[in-house]
């Protein structure tokens, strides 16, 4: 090789080597953001109250593309949340108009929707027993 094929090659493994770290970036971001199970749930209650579409919508992009490692990391996010029996974690959707029980496991990074309703039916129900909303999987997304 010559002086001038050395500086191009170093060049072009440098590039090589960026790109690579870059992808690596990207990969890792991607691998371990929230997995937010059943997305069909969200889009079920959104049908049920599409009042809430919107709200809904949001907190389930937002939510996704985050990596809580505990609920501290979570309750620095939405301040409103609140952790109860059984790893769930309630949120306030839609200015309060509506509530979200989900189940968060932080160290598998992985949560899914157990029950989303107004907060008039959310103060009839036990969060820390209700169970998972089975009418979902009857839905049928158009």
């Amino acid at each position: 090789m010559t002086a001038v094929n050395k500086k191009d090659f170093s060049r072009k493994l440098e590039h090589y080597f960026v790109l690579q770290v870059f992808n690596l970036k990207t990969f890792c971001y991607i691998c371990f953001t929230m997995n937010v199970i059943a997305k069909g749930t969200i889009l079920y209650y959104i049908r049920k109250h599409p009042k809430a579409k919107t709200a809904l919508l949001t907190w389930y992009h937002e939510f996704s593309k985050t990596n809580f490692q505990n609920f501290n990391e979570l309750k620095a996010v939405y301040g409103n949340a609140s952790i109860v029996a059984n790893s769930r974690v309630i949120f306030n959707i839609k200015g309060n108009d509506f509530r979200l029980v989900a189940s968060v496991n932080f160290r598998q990074l992985a949560a899914y929707v157990i029950w989303f309703g107004t907060h008039k039916e959310y103060d009839k129900i036990d969060t820390s027993k209700i169970s998972f909303d089975i009418e979902f999987l009857n839905f049928k997304s158009k």
